[in-house]
């Protein structure tokens, strides 16, 4: 028989009992029909613990994907930039994330957000890079969609969030589920480093909008699906303090792409240089 062990030990929800209580009450129907396809909280942390290491393969898995997806869209290829999502290298400290704040572990915590900055900051800067050597056409149809929020992307952001987690937490392999987060990742990313190399810094910083936006969903999602599937939080006090900061983040969000819509701020994109946009920035002052 297969012998595993695990230090230090973590504990399941089943053997979690609060203090001052008194015998646990048996989980419900309910509670047994979200949680009987989950694999253990153990098996959580095997699968996510590589993931979150500072190697050269990851740092080179990061930038390659990362360029794959900028010269996709800067082509106008979708088929191309899915192929940079199947990479998906920011899945594992993304999803570690959400699942530090479920269970309440500061140190998986910050080894998330450390090898999550770190593959940030390095796509950032080799698409920046990129964008100061290739010409960067803004209205290209792939490029603009990472410059305008819409109420759909954030949609789309909780529900690829909610799906990759129901996958994950069923033991599928991370490289199946990374096409479902890195929809929200890596497409801004490259955008907005391409933005910022080739001297386009407001849109750039549209792109990192989204960026931050679909974060935030992810983290919301990821945090709920994980409660839903009775992830055990070792204190509760921790964890709905963080997931209400993450909420009313989210909320501001939503109101900031709501009033942005309202106001018609999500206008056509003016290049300079371009005529026909000249003409259409002298004709709307706004």
């Amino acid at each position: 028989m297969q012998v595993e062990a695990v230090l230090p030990e973590i504990p399941e929800l089943e053997v979690i009992v609060p203090s001052g209580s008194g015998e646990q009450k048996p989980p419900s129907r309910l509670e047994v029909f979200f949680t009987r396809d989950r694999i253990s909280t153990h098996e959580l942390y095997d699968d996510i613990e590589a993931s979150l290491e500072l190697r050269p393969n990851y740092l080179l898995t990061v930038i390659l994907s990362a360029l794959i997806a900028a010269l996709g869209m800067h082509s106008g290829q979708t088929a191309v930039v899915i192929g940079a999502m199947i990479i998906a290298p920011l899945l594992g400290p993304t999803m570690a994330m959400a699942m530090a704040v479920t269970l309440g572990d500061f140190a998986l915590s910050r080894r998330a957000m450390s090898t999550l900055v770190v593959g940030i900051f390095a796509a950032l800067l080799f698409t920046f890079l990129l964008g100061m050597f290739i010409d960067v056409d803004p209205l290209v149809s792939e490029l603009r969609n990472r410059t305008i929020v819409h109420p759909a992307d954030i949609a789309l952001a909780l529900a690829c969030s909610a799906a990759g987690v129901l996958a994950f937490s069923q033991g599928t392999s991370l490289s199946l589920v990374g096409v479902t987060i890195a929809v929200a990742l890596a497409p801004p990313i490259a955008a907005a480093g391409l933005f910022f190399g080739s001297g386009e810094e407001m849109l750039g910083l549209r792109a990192l909008f989204l960026l931050a936006t679909n974060l935030v969903c992810i983290n919301v999602a990821s945090i709920v699906t994980f409660l839903v599937q009775r992830l055990p939080p070792r204190n509760w006090r921790i964890t709905s303090g963080i997931f209400l900061i993450w909420l009313l983040i989210l909320f501001l969000f939503v109101g900031l792409v709501g009033g942005r819509i309202v106001i018609g701020s999500s206008g056509p994109i003016y290049v300079a240089g371009d005529p026909s946009s000249d003409q259409q920035a002298a004709s709307n002052p706004d």
